[in-house]
């Protein structure tokens, strides 16, 4: 599968660019799926309900199913963190997996910088990242400027990047 990244600091814009690109490039006819990278616990179910019950209980996986969606929750349960590799062979193929997060991982990236971030650029020091999106003036260190706006641009490059074609 061909697979590229989004990255940036809290609050860039990752998320809001990944659910853009998403629907500029589904509208374009490629098949798309994402890989979200979180860097803390999280919950897709509730106390209360009968999933969440299972898992409580000890269920390595949980698959909850209905006529509109499945998943699949797997408690770690002690095992180390799943390699990108690792979970990108559980997933369905595609022609693209838009990935956020994974920083380190040696697939392109784009790198999300807003005018309310007061970080540093990522690429300054990781040389995966090809272009930098932005919404205000930055030193993109010689990478490809982009405007953090302009979705249908963005797509473009991603597009010509990883070769996809319909």
């Amino acid at each position: 599968m061909n697979i590229f990244g989004i990255v940036g600091w809290k609050n860039s814009g990752k998320t809001t660019l990944v659910a853009g690109l998403v629907t500029e490039l589904k509208s374009r006819g490629f098949a798309v799926s994402t890989v979200k990278h979180a860097h803390h616990a999280f919950d897709l179910d509730q106390p209360g309900r009968d999933s969440y019950k299972h898992r409580e209980a000890g269920a390595q996986e949980v698959l909850i199913s209905s006529g509109k969606r499945w998943a699949l929750m797997h408690e770690l349960q002690g095992e180390k963190e799943q390699t990108l590799n690792d979970l990108l062979a559980k997933m369905t193929p595609v022609d693209l997996v838009l990935i956020e997060g994974f920083k380190t991982a040696p697939h392109p990236k784009i790198e999300c910088h807003r005018s309310v971030s007061e970080m540093p650029l990522v690429s300054k020091t990781n040389d995966t990242i090809v272009a930098v999106a932005h919404d205000i003036d930055v030193d993109t260190g010689g990478l490809i400027s982009l405007d953090l706006n302009n979705v249908k641009d963005i797509a473009d490059f991603v597009v010509m990047q990883t070769g996809i074609d319909t």
